[in-house]
């Protein structure tokens, strides 16, 4: 069976949606963020970054992770390109050339869009998004985010999704990455197209059931 490790609240949510998308079963170990925690090593303390049994599953202490019958990846993005891959179905690339795209543009949510998106995220997650410094970092990284906005925007200029005429793991990987930045409105109505297909994919099922599950979880 896969195992998930990781809270909700945390990139875990990409390989949670992506079980659901998959109908496939799962077991979850909540593993917390140690930033989280005032004594990650207390005695008492819930599973977390730093417990020396979580170590063991991804020395990096980062989460998420998965297993799978053995198999251990501790990548969010990749570990999705993976279990698209095993479990095929519409959400898997279906030729060559679709693995090709999925890959290329996960590579490029990774690279372009992430780095700037996850400072906006954690802007609000600690609290500053209303101090100058908070206000001025997100405004920078709202700025970064413009080209990569009008690449996706451009590109969805005749289509609904990503690759291919049908939601796949390209959609879910980005649509992730892309859901760190919805505090900008003013950026994601700059660019309809990808405000629209944002909430396409948000408007999935699956997505609505791991949101479920992430809301539950205390913040």
């Amino acid at each position: 069976m896969l195992t998930i490790y990781g809270v909700y609240r945390s990139r875990a949510s990409r390989n949670y949606w992506m079980a659901h998308e998959l109908g496939i079963p799962f077991k979850s170990v909540p593993v917390i963020q140690a930033r989280r925690l005032a004594d990650p090593l207390a005695a008492d303390a819930p599973i977390n970054t730093r417990s020396p049994s979580f170590l063991a599953v991804n020395p990096m202490g980062l989460i998420p992770a998965i297993d799978d019958n053995g198999l251990v990846l501790t990548e969010s993005l990749a570990n999705n390109l993976y279990l698209a891959r095993k479990y095929g179905g519409p959400l898997a690339p279906a030729d060559l050339a679709e693995e090709g795209q999925i890959g290329n543009w996960t590579m490029w949510a990774a690279t372009e869009v992430e780095p700037h998106a996850v400072k906006i995220i954690l802007a609000y997650d600690d609290g500053i998004e209303n101090t100058p410094e908070g206000e001025a970092r997100i405004a920078a990284c709202a700025q970064s985010l413009e080209k990569a906005f009008a690449v996706l925007e451009a590109h969805l200029q005749n289509r609904d999704y990503v690759v291919g005429d049908r939601f796949t793991v390209a959609d879910l990987n980005l649509a992730e990455v892309f859901r760190y930045a919805m505090s900008q409105t003013a950026l994601f109505d700059r660019h309809p197209r990808v405000k629209t297909w944002l909430a396409r994919c948000q408007s999935r099922p699956a997505f609505k059931s791991m949101m479920e599950e992430r809301l539950r979880e205390p913040e």
